[in-house]
């Protein structure tokens, strides 16, 4: 059996076997009952709202407690059944019927009926002031709810929503207690006040620290088109958050862990002898890129950003820093999303054509190399981002290479208190480091629409020093995608947006990001949702 875990270091020869694909379960080995999973989580959850679960903490503790209206294959991406039996919609995408399955509780015992249904997407469709709980970014152009009958509830929007169906089958969706709906934003940082019905139920928590998970024994209405069925088979889930990836990676490898999040790349080929599997599951949607302020006076100048998109070598990030799990970006989005057109041409790295394009907009190189104009040096800044796969080496590389060119890139540390305000000031933060997952064409909208997560920060940022940026051609194009009721007509818009935001060169796209986990040799059965987020349902311990 496994031994107890402990938080210091552990010294061992990596080892870890790549697998292909997204979607792992073994079925030739007959699943084992009971059990506890020890899951080391890079960083700790902050906010258990559904709509807040695309920060991958929270998504990876709510996809183990809520259950969505629709189950997305991650091998297929089409939308499957499950809380909803059924569903149909008008022509134009306005209106959607779903037909509840009966029988289904929240683990406090009251009804996931049609009622249950219309106030969750109410709250996550609209938002709610009072309670500060915001609108979801997955959800668009949303009016209201009717409940039809007890199982049967229809809503409607203001113009088509052809995104809506995938929406249902996101984290940002999972469906959770009236109970739950009625606390503040900020009472939904912990997690025993989450009541969901799903498989597994919060049973404590230590606030930043551990998240234990017990298994619901009544649990039997998993999505319809999936192996399991009925109860999970683990007997609870703890989930440990160890920040150090030296000690996650060894204490797996150490037999003091089952299961962990965030392999880093040079931990994968060394420890390939122990035939501990890593699973790198895509997250389908944009790609992990640095995205620019048009707000601060420095990147203003269309040729400076163009400048800095061709003095970046991501070839060169990917080949020193990442493992073949981690593709070279060719577009905005991943290879593997809907609507992706490949735009490496536009991507191409050109040292001789930076520098043109900076003496063009009037950068001259200075006494130490750094351009300067008007007595101004090109000196910029960028906060790491914790949350991204080696960001600070990322960074650092990329600021070697602009320094090429004459353009000065200083990295400041992610967790630095001063970072949310100054993240929210273009004059202090002219880049930012963007990242979305999410298998929809709507997922470009919820990266740069200004209501949405705002990337280029179109609504001003914090600073009223600087005139404000806002680019209604890109926000109309945003719009288009997320009401274009022909499949093909989305498709073709969610090409030109990606088009459009390198033209402008507001956006340098880096590589796809994977979330990648590992899993000692006796865990076996676990699954992915489509934009990789680890499902324990399914899931086993074999004794060892």
């Amino acid at each position: 059996m496994k031994k107890r875990f402990s938080l210091s270091p552990v010294q061992s020869a990596f080892a870890i076997t790549l697998l292909a694909g997204s979607f792992s379960t073994l079925a030739a080995d007959k699943p084992v009952q009971g059990g506890t999973l020890i899951y080391l989580e890079q960083q700790a959850h902050t906010n258990l709202y559904p709509p807040a679960g695309g920060f991958y903490p929270n998504g990876g503790i709510l996809n183990q407690i809520t259950d969505k209206l629709t189950w997305q294959n991650p091998n297929t991406l089409q939308v499957e059944p499950w809380v909803a039996e059924s569903w149909t919609s008008n022509t134009d995408k306005t209106e959607y019927t779903f037909k509840i399955r009966p029988g289904i509780t929240f683990s406090d015992g009251t009804p996931l009926d049609a009622n249950a249904v219309a106030k969750n997407f109410d709250t996550y469709g609209l938002g709610n002031k009072e309670k500060h709980l915001p609108v979801s970014e997955v959800i668009n152009n949303y009016d209201h709810s009717e409940v039809v009958d007890p199982l049967t509830v229809k809503f409607f929007f203001k113009k088509p929503s052809p995104g809506f169906l995938q929406g249902t089958a996101t984290i940002g969706s999972g469906l959770v207690s009236l109970s739950t709906l009625d606390r503040s934003f900020d009472q939904l940082g912990d997690a025993r006040h989450i009541i969901g019905s799903g498989p597994f139920v919060v049973s404590d928590e230590k606030l930043g620290r551990e998240v234990d998970l017990v298994k619901r024994k009544d649990y039997h209405w998993g999505p319809k088109n999936i192996a399991q069925q009925g109860p999970a088979n683990l007997d609870g889930i703890k989930v440990i958050v160890t920040p150090e990836d030296s000690v996650r990676i060894g204490a797996l490898l150490a037999g003091q862990a089952d299961f962990i999040r965030q392999v880093q790349a040079y931990d994968e080929k060394q420890a390939e002898a122990q035939k501990f599997p890593v699973y790198a599951a895509p997250t389908r949607g944009v790609n992990d890129s640095i995205s620019f302020r048009p707000d601060n006076p420095l990147v203003s100048d269309i040729r400076v950003r163009q400048a800095l998109l061709h003095a970046t070598n991501t070839h060169q990030v990917v080949q020193t820093l990442f493992s073949p799990n981690y593709p070279q970006a060719t577009s905005l989005l991943a290879a593997s999303a809907a609507g992706y057109v490949n735009l490496a041409d536009k991507l191409k790295f050109d040292p001789q054509l930076s520098k043109k394009l900076l003496d063009e907009a009037g950068w001259k190189p200075g006494p130490d190399g750094i351009r300067v104009k008007d007595g101004q040096r090109l000196a910029l800044t960028v906060y790491e981002s914790l949350p991204q796969p080696q960001n600070k080496e990322v960074l650092q590389l990329i600021a070697q290479q602009w320094r090429e060119v004459g353009v000065a890139l200083s990295v400041k540390a992610g967790d630095a208190g001063s970072r949310t305000l100054d993240s929210l000031d273009p004059l202090k933060t002219p880049l930012n480091v963007t990242e979305v997952g999410r298998a929809d064409p709507d997922v470009v909208k919820s990266s740069f629409y200004p209501t949405n997560r705002d990337a280029l920060l179109q609504k001003g940022g914090s600073s009223d020093k600087v005139k404000s940026f806002r680019d209604d051609k890109l926000n109309q194009l945003l719009v288009d995608i997320s009401a274009a009721v022909d499949p093909a007509k989305r498709l073709q818009l969610t090409g030109d947006v990606q088009r459009y935001l390198i033209d402008q060169a507001y956006v340098i796209p880096v590589f796809e990001e994977p979330q990648v986990f590992a899993g000692a040799p006796w865990f076996k059965g676990v699954s992915f949702e489509a934009v990789g987020r680890p499902s324990f349902y399914g899931a086993w311990l074999e004794k060892h």
